[in-house]
């Protein structure tokens, strides 16, 4: 390729970047949530049916649009799902008690309810785990033969 079709293909990169880049307030296809989300489509779909409160707009042919609502809502779910631990139905509990707040919903919550509904480990547990994974590791290389 040319120097001259590089700076053409390089160009039409970019411009087709900046075209890709939507405002903070657009909608968004299922596609561009699910990217911006980190998630498959299939789990943004299953959790329409989990969750009363995700409602995107439905266009022609079952098309989903989400407004910024609907992605912030997407995002409390995730990281509640993923990294605070909370189960579907934990996650459905609090929205119910949340209904109407925009806030994050994992802020909203009290530490000893949290450990509560999800089960944290606190520092005796874990140890009594790290020591009981150490036996079966232990166990587990003695059975295979390694030394």
């Amino acid at each position: 390729m040319t120097r001259t079709g590089e700076a053409k293909a390089a160009s039409l990169q970019s411009a087709s970047l900046q075209r890709r880049e939507k405002s903070a307030t657009a909608f968004r296809t299922i596609s561009e949530a699910a990217d911006e989300l980190g998630l498959p489509q299939h789990v943004l779909r299953f959790w329409e049916t989990r969750f009363a409160s995700i409602k995107p707009l439905k266009r022609g042919g079952g098309r989903r649009y989400y407004r910024p609502d609907d992605l912030a809502l997407l995002r409390n779910i995730r990281d509640l799902l993923h990294i605070e631990g909370y189960t579907i139905k934990g996650v459905q509990k609090l929205l119910r008690q949340n209904a109407g707040k925009t806030a994050n919903l994992a802020k909203s919550t009290t530490a000893p309810e949290k450990t509560e509904k999800h089960g944290a480990l606190d520092a005796q547990k874990r140890q009594q785990l790290e020591a009981v994974l150490g036996e079966l590791e232990e166990l587990r290389s003695l059975l295979l033969g390694d030394k």
